[in-house]
């Protein structure tokens, strides 16, 4: 079992580049199913293994898939197959999203139930009760959801019960190719959603008001491949600057834009660190003594729940009481078990947390609950006594990429290995 072994202690200095987004790549890879003409060339690509998954889902369904370097090449313009397999959906939840595009080509989908982090209830019942808006007839069967409409789906005035982010991205490529104009109402305002709608844009599609409550999608009789060039990680971003944060450690990133981080930066000003804008580039500097915070996690341009865990670990090594508040995802308190193993004090309270801050956490072995989990467990790993192993990996990969490797080249004492005894590796 593949284990990451921190040694706590080192201060952090240096700059680390942040990757191409991944709730961003993925719905654009997924998108470029909808091109019936030429090839899409999407760059800024990031080599984590759900584009891994991503692509060799695509390539089952008949796209032709190339990735090198950070470019990946997608073909999708021979006839497709449209079923997609529970091997292969469920392993990634994302999988979900050639629902649309192959209902925007061929009027029908055959795609698993979907899999992805159990942080919590996602039911799909809103991707499904907006196609059937669009005219799409489902039925269930083995595990699987298939949908079928004769002809092209038909536009539509939707309105989302929350704005799921899946949801929105999921309607918006049907309706790029529906019939008609649909307009969905409140929508998803993330940065990823507006990335979707500008590459759907640079394919010839005809999407307007990405960013605000009201999406109005024009449908278009075909789109075509292109060239894009995917947005920064907020969450990769929003980790970094939380490493610098709680190592109390002056550290520089490259590639961020940080007006997708609003909510973020004021939390972390709000604790005590200074966040300095350099072009697109970001510094982070701890000035002032730290003070324990309030944290609720909302919908964009709300607090992140993608960031909710990492920012826990920061709330462990200030002194006083701090709370964060879940919102979005019921089950998303589950590395508080893990956090207590490594002498923290956090008290959870239905979707409420009781961080009282301020003592020496303990390494302790841990194990990964979920993507962002890993990455705050490692976080709280930096800054503990001793030696923390943090297993269960398969998490982290999913969404970062050499993230050891970055966090030693700004100066951690960090290994990776596959022998979990063998903690000699630090020094």
């Amino acid at each position: 079992m593949d284990t990451i072994i921190v040694k706590g202690g080192q201060k952090l200095s240096g700059t680390v580049k942040i990757e191409g987004s991944k709730n961003a790549v993925l719905p654009i890879i997924t998108a470029s199913l909808l091109a019936s003409k030429n090839k899409s060339n999407i760059k800024n690509v990031p080599r984590f293994s759900d584009v891994g998954i991503l692509s060799e889902l695509l390539s089952f369904i008949g796209a032709d898939v190339n990735l090198k370097e950070n470019e990946l090449v997608v073909d999708a313009t021979p006839k497709l197959n449209c079923n997609a397999p529970f091997h292969l959906v469920s392993q990634m939840r994302a999988s979900m999203l050639v629902m649309g595009p192959l209902l925007a080509r061929y009027g029908y989908c055959n795609v698993a139930m979907p899999g992805g982090c159990a942080i919590g209830s996602r039911p799909i019942d809103f991707h499904i009760k907006g196609f059937e808006k669009m005219g799409v007839q489902f039925t269930t069967k083995d595990g699987s959801y298939e949908g079928r409409i004769d002809g092209r789906l038909k536009a539509a005035n939707i309105y989302l019960d929350f704005p799921s982010v899946g949801a929105t991205q999921n309607l918006m490529m049907g309706a790029s190719l529906a019939e008609g104009t649909t307009i969905i109402d409140n929508v998803a305002k993330e940065p990823e959603i507006v990335d979707l709608a500008n590459y759907i844009n640079a394919m010839g599609g005809k999407v307007r008001g990405a960013g605000t409550s009201r999406l109005k999608i024009e449908g278009v009789e075909s789109l075509t491949g292109c060239e894009y060039t995917v947005i920064p990680d907020r969450i990769e971003a929003g980790t970094f600057m939380i490493a610098g944060a709680i190592t109390r450690s002056e550290i520089r990133l490259e590639n961020v834009m940080s007006e997708h981080l609003t909510a973020l930066i004021s939390k972390l000003e709000e604790v005590g660190i200074d966040i300095i804008q350099d072009g697109n580039d970001v510094i982070v500097k701890p000035m002032r003594s730290y003070k324990p915070i309030k944290v609720k996690t909302m919908p964009h341009p709300g607090f992140p729940t993608d960031l909710q865990s990492q920012m826990m670990a920061l709330l462990t090594t200030v002194e006083g009481t701090s709370t964060i508040t879940e919102t979005i995802f019921e089950n998303r308190f589950m590395h508080v078990n893990e956090f207590n193993r490594m002498s923290t004090d956090i008290e959870v309270d239905d979707n409420r947390a009781v961080i009282k801050g301020g003592t020496e956490m303990k390494g302790a072995r841990v194990r990964a609950t979920d993507l962002r989990a890993a990455a705050s467990l490692i976080l709280a790993g930096l800054v503990s006594d001793g030696y923390t192993e943090v297993t269960e990996l398969k998490h982290l990969d999913r969404g970062y990429v050499d993230f050891h490797l970055k966090l030693r080249n700004l100066g951690a004492n960090i290994e990776r290995t596959g022998d979990v005894s063998d903690t000699t590796v630090l020094s």
